[in-house]
């Protein structure tokens, strides 16, 4: 794999991680509110809480197998983790926001494309 895949997987990570935080850590947080458009005492509600902490735990360990297949130079799962991602944010885009493709999938896509050329 070509420096430019691998930076481009691990930004993807990165943004799961980013996700992890807001999720599971700062689950009743302003900007948690604002980034997954819940509102403030909605986030304050046990049951949405632990979803979205679990949620969270997910998208951690998501970002682990990213960096564990990255650092491995393990191109077919870097594709398919890759692919994972895309195929969860095009669901989100259907169910809930259509710009859930751009913000969670769009750098995997770029990533995914690039890994073919790479």
């Amino acid at each position: 794999m070509n420096t430019l895949l691998m930076i481009l997987i691990l930004l993807v990570a990165a943004e799961h991680l980013y996700i992890l935080f807001l999720e599971t850590f700062a689950t009743t947080s302003r900007h948690t509110s604002k980034t997954f458009n819940i509102e403030m005492d909605e986030l304050g509600n046990h049951h949405i809480s632990t979803l979205l902490k679990n949620q969270g735990i997910y998208n951690g360990l998501l970002a682990v197998m990213l960096i564990i297949a990255t650092i491995s130079q393990d191109l077919l799962w870097c594709r398919l983790l890759l692919g994972y991602v895309i195929l969860v944010a095009l669901f989100g885009a259907l169910t809930s926001d259509p710009k859930i493709l751009v913000k969670q999938g769009l750098l995997a896509i770029i990533a995914l494309i690039v890994s073919f050329f790479a």
